[in-house]
């Protein structure tokens, strides 16, 4: 899937609603990613209290999980506005629901991407005698 297609599968799915009261909300953020064997998922942030949302991206990869799929061959995240670039929470999920996600392309912007392994150069799982990730 082309990186256009996948932007606007995510875009589809943005579109934010209100929950049980006014400034609790879903949907404000939507994710796209295309697995190494070419399924699609998408998914919604939840922003509610306490901590226990979730982002857009995490909604995606559990639906992904539910099919015992790991790998991710590319992912976005959209809002009304545009591109979105994952958080720090999100880019550790990728990691660890399968290391071979550090070879993931993430959009950043319209024709810029960057993999995985480029946004966490030194994974903290690193043992000292692997090297450098990239090495």
């Amino acid at each position: 899937m082309d990186q256009a297609s996948l932007i606007a599968r995510a875009q589809a799915c943005v579109g934010e609603f209100l929950l049980a009261e006014e400034w609790l909300s879903a949907g404000g953020v939507a994710a796209a990613l295309v697995t190494d064997a070419g399924t699609i998922y998408t998914g919604i942030c939840v922003d509610v209290a306490c901590g226990i949302g979730f982002c857009a991206e995490h909604s995606a990869v559990a639906a992904m999980l539910m099919n015992r799929e790991t790998v991710i061959r590319q992912i976005v995240a959209v809002t009304a506005e545009g591109i979105l670039p994952p958080c720090g929470r999100c880019r550790e999920l990728l990691l660890q629901v399968d290391r071979r996600n550090l070879d993931c392309e993430v959009v950043l912007a319209e024709g810029v991407t960057r993999t995985l392994r480029e946004l966490l150069p030194y994974p903290w799982f690193m043992r000292k005698s692997d090297g450098p990730p990239d090495a």
